[in-house]
C-alpha cells in the first residue's frame, strides 16, 4: 500500500519534492501546506491535492497520512524548520527535513533528541550522494578496493567572479550574516565526506571573503577552506566559495578520493567518474599504473539527486527500518552541523584545531547485528 505524504513549505524545494512524491509509486501525495495562501492554492492546483495552511488541518484532514517533508524557508536559509518538525513529529508522523536540519546548532541537538526520545523517524535531504555514481565508489570502499583512505579534496561552489558579484541588495537578505554561506552550503560536502570517509574528528577551518564584497559592506564569509582529520584515518580539505571564482577542473562540485589502492574523482556530482586504480603486477612480477577508467552518466541535472532521495526515505519507511538506522537520518544531519558549529569556533580561534561535539549514542536493537 501507498505510503501517504504531505509536503509542509511550498517553495521551489517543496514543490520538488511534491513532484517526486507524485510520481513514486511507494507513495500517495495527499496534501500541500504552507502559511502563505497564495503559495499553498499554486502548488495545490499543479499537484492536484488539497492546499491546507496548517499543518494541524492536513493532519486531521488525512489521519492516515503517515510521514511529511518539511521544506520551510527563513532566516539564513533553513531555521523554519525546527517548529515545524517538532509539530510533525508530535503527530507521530515520520519526518524529512530539508537541509540544514536547523539553522541553530541547539535547536538541531534537541530535534534529533526529540526525535531519538519519541522512537520516530527523522531524515534530512542529504541528497549529494543519492547517486548512482556515489554508490558505486562506495561500494569499491566497502570492498576493499579502494584501500586505506590518504586523503579526500571536496570542492563545491558556484561559478562566478567579481563582476558578477550583484552586491549586498536588501538589506533584510537573509545572506547578510558572517556564516550564513557556511550553514547553508557547508551540510552537502560535509555529508558527502562523511558517506565516503566516516566520522571527522578534528577540523581547523579558515574563511574570508574577497575585497568586492569587503567595499560593499558584504559581512558574508563567502571563501571557505577547512582541514579535516577523520576517526578511521586519513585526511581531507573542503574548499568552497559563493560565486567568488571559476572552480575549474570538476565544475561546481568535485570530489576525489585517493586510498593506498586506488583513486576515484566525481565531477559535477552526478555527470562524471573517473577511476585510477593502483599499482598492478604483470606476468612478469614487475609493477605498472594501469590505465584511468572514465564513466559518464549521461546525466546532466542536479535534480535527479531528488527522486534517488524521496525514493530511499520511502524505501525505508516501507522496509521498516529501524529509526536510528534509515539512511540519511537526523543524526547525520546533525553531524553536519556539528562540524560546521566547529567550523565558525575555530575561525574566531584564529584558525585553530576543534574537536566537533560528540554525536548522541545509536543504542541499536537486538534484532539488527552490525
Amino acid at each position: 500500500m501507498a505510503i501517504k505524504v504531505g509536503v509542509v513549505g511550498m517553495g521551489g524545494i517543496g514543490n520538488t519534492h511534491a513532484r517526486a512524491y507524485k510520481n513514486n509509486p511507494l507513495s500517495e501525495l495527499v496534501g500541500v501546506c504552507d502559511i502563505n495562501k497564495q503559495r499553498a492554492d499554486k502548488a495545490a492546483e499543479e499537484h492536484g491535492v488539497k492546499a491546507y495552511y496548517s499543518l494541524k488541518d492536513m493532519v486531521n484532514d488525512n489521519p492516515d497520512m503517515e510521514a511529511v517533508s518539511i521544506c520551510t524557508s527563513g532566516y539564513e536559509n533553513g531555521s523554519m524548520h525546527f517548529e515545524p518538525a517538532i509539530e510533525a513529529l508530535d503527530y507521530g508522523l515520520k519526518t524529512l527535513v530539508e537541509k540544514p536540519l536547523c539553522a541553530d546548532i541547539r535547536d538541531a541537538r534537541y530535534l534529533v533528541s526529540y526525535a531519538l526520545s519519541k522512537k520516530q523517524y527523522l531524515g534530512c535531504n542529504l541528497n549529494h550522494y543519492f547517486t548512482d555514481i556515489a554508490s558505486e565508489a562506495k561500494s569499491k570502499i566497502d570492498a576493499g578496493e579502494m584501500g586505506e583512505l590518504v586523503y579526500c579534496l571536496h570542492k563545491v561552489g558556484f561559478d562566478g567572479s567579481e563582476l558578477s558579484y550583484g552586491g549586498v541588495g536588501d538589506l533584510k537578505s537573509r545572506w547578510l550574516k558572517p556564516y550564513s554561506h557556511c550553514k547553508a552550503f557547508l551540510t552537502h560536502p560535509f555529508s558527502v565526506m562523511r558517506y565516503f570517509c566516516g566520522d571527522i574528528t578534528h577540523i581547523q577551518a579558515f574563511l574570508d571573503r574577497p575585497g568586492v564584497r569587503k567595499t560593499a559592506g558584504d559581512p558574508m564569509l563567502s571563501i571557505n577552506s577547512v582541514n579535516c582529520k577523520f576517526e578511521k584515518g586519513g585526511v581531507g580539505v573542503l574548499l568552497s566559495q559563493r560565486g567568488d571564482a571559476r572552480f575549474g577542473l570538476g565544475g561546481w562540485w568535485s570530489y576525489e578520493h585517493a586510498g593506498t589502492k586506488g583513486t576515484f574523482c566525481i565531477e559535477n556530482c552526478v555527470e562524471q567518474i573517473t577511476y585510477w586504480p593502483g599499482h598492478k603486477k604483470d606476468e612478469e612480477g614487475k609493477l605498472y599504473l594501469p590505465e584511468k577508467e572514465v564513466k559518464n552518466t549521461g546525466i546532466t541535472s542536479f535534480d535527479a539527486t531528488f527522486p534517488n532521495r524521496i525514493n530511499a526515505w520511502l524505501e525505508d519507511i516501507t522496509n521498516n527500518v529501524h529509526y536510528e538506522f534509515i539512511r540519511s537520518s537526523g543524526r547525520d544531519a546533525l553531524a553536519t552541523l556539528e562540524y560546521i558549529e566547529a567550523v565558525i569556533q575555530s575561525y574566531e580561534q584564529g584558525g585553530e584545531m576543534v574537536r566537533p561535539h560528540p554525536l548522541p549514542p545509536i543504542h541499536g536493537t537486538p534484532d539488527y547485528i552490525h
